[in-house]
């Protein structure tokens, strides 16, 4: 029997009722996410302020660039150590990792100094990469084969928009209400504690997922028990199917699609973080918009859900390849004429240019790449948790180097040269992601990840 007709219940059901249910208690880690990652963003130059930087200080870039980088720092190591421990269960840390976010959220409404910030950050950084490497792979392998792209694309790219947008929508009822800045940025950042915790019950409760307890741990009973409870069919599985084949034979025969993977989302989160982190003050202001939640607004609104919507109708249609290498392509061309054309035409057509970079960026990388699918969709189910984990510290390894080498392109070169910069990097990825990426819509895990093609060679 193939790996992929063991698994065919999983992969050959309805969309119902418990994906939505799995799709709140996974997406919300994802939006506490969005929500934490994006609000340094919008409160930044508040922050700075509280604590006596300025512009003009010597040490300005430093602490803007720690505290703005600090937590993807954290998540870089966050997913190397859950990574890790995910093979000993998925469901096991669950939980865990949205209790760090809560944890590191609410500390950040008592730090004294800019120095207590980031490292709080940094604690708070550890449950985004957990996050990260868990809910992306406890999605996927609980899915089913055709609606596995559009649930993962809306549980990891719109939720953390979602989450975004909330940030800046908090941050402006603050100001509206006239709570003093002092006071207003320490409750946007430690709000996000609230939907971290709202699912640590949840998390705890969710099944282990069947592929993690057939294939790594080797439970035949467990696994059909897991099985009846979320098909309501009974399957016949009589021989024990643990993966026993070594990690290096995987990582042998695949690496070279992992490591284009890897480095897709580190060139994706050194483009992206430079927008999530400094456009709603940079770019912002450039463009004649002095309010940093008025600009996250416009732009999710504007554009990240639509290109979000549009990801959703077409990643399980026309595939996961086509629509990132698109994507890609439109970041790049966006970016490249908002640098060449914004001196020459008014602010609000300067707006729309880098808005659209934001629409391509949801409609291809930022709704796969950036969702965590490329790892979880290409790895075998033995390596997944350490090829997720590699991933995600790839990303967040970009994230952290853009928030400290774009203010200074910024700073140095001028707006154009620092966005030039960014488009260049987002047209290599796309041809990274033509040349290298194989396609994987509509297929099970198995064969998505060539997991069965191996085990049948080992036989």
């Amino acid at each position: 029997m193939k790996l992929s007709d063991v698994f065919k219940p999983l992969d050959s059901r309805n969309f119902d009722v418990w994906h939505i249910k799995s799709l709140l208690t996974t997406g919300m880690g994802v939006f506490t996410d969005g929500y934490d990652l994006s609000s340094i963003g919008i409160v930044l130059t508040t922050v700075l302020a509280t604590f006596g930087i300025t512009k003009n200080s010597p040490d300005y870039l430093l602490w803007d660039s720690l505290i703005a980088g600090s937590a993807l720092i954290g998540a870089a190591i966050g997913a190397i150590v859950f990574g890790i421990l995910s093979n000993r269960g998925r469901k096991t840390f669950y939980g865990i990792d949205v209790a760090l976010l809560s944890i590191g959220a609410l500390l950040q409404a008592f730090v004294t100094s800019s120095l207590e910030l980031v490292i709080v950050r940094g604690l708070l950084g550890l449950g985004v990469g957990a996050d990260y490497v868990l809910s992306p792979m406890i999605m996927a392998e609980h899915s089913n084969a055709k609606d596995r792209g559009k649930l993962i694309a809306f549980g990891f790219g719109m939720m953390w928009g979602f989450g975004a947008t909330t940030a800046a929508a908090i941050y402006l009822i603050l100001q509206a209400l006239g709570v003093p800045s002092s006071i207003a940025w320490k409750i946007v950042l430690a709000s996000g504690a609230i939907p971290a915790a709202s699912v640590i019950y949840l998390r705890r409760k969710i099944p282990e997922t069947p592929r993690y307890l057939l294939r790594i741990k080797g439970d035949t009973e467990k696994f059909k028990e897991v099985v009846r409870t979320l098909t309501k069919t009974e399957t016949n599985v009589s021989s024990n199917l643990k993966d026993d084949i070594p990690f290096s034979v995987y990582f042998k025969k695949f690496w070279k699609i992992f490591v284009p993977a890897a480095l897709l989302w580190f060139l994706f989160d050194i483009v992206a973080y430079a927008g999530i982190l400094f456009g709603p003050s940079d770019i912002a202001s450039s463009v004649g918009i002095n309010n940093s939640a008025i600009f996250q607004f416009i732009m999710e609104f504007g554009f990240v859900i639509p290109g979000g919507l549009v990801a959703i109708f077409t990643i399980d249609r026309i595939g996961r390849k086509p629509m990132q290498v698109l994507g890609f392509f439109g970041m790049a061309s966006s970016l490249l004429a908002f640098a060449a054309l914004k001196a020459y035409i008014p602010a609000v057509g300067a707006l729309i240019l880098y808005g659209m970079e934001n629409f391509f960026m949801q409609a291809g990388p930022g709704s796969i790449s950036a969702a965590g699918l490329l790892g979880v969709e290409l790895a075998p189910t033995k390596v997944r948790g350490t090829v997720q984990s590699i991933t995600v510290a790839a990303g967040r390894t970009g994230a952290s180097l853009t928030s400290f080498v774009f203010p200074e392109l910024f700073s140095m070169y001028g707006e154009g040269f620092a966005v030039g910069f960014l488009s260049s990097l987002a047209f290599v990825a796309a041809i990274i992601t033509l040349l290298f990426i194989p396609e994987t819509k509509n297929k099970p895990l198995e064969v998505a990840s060539g997991e069965e093609l191996v085990s049948e060679q080992i036989k």
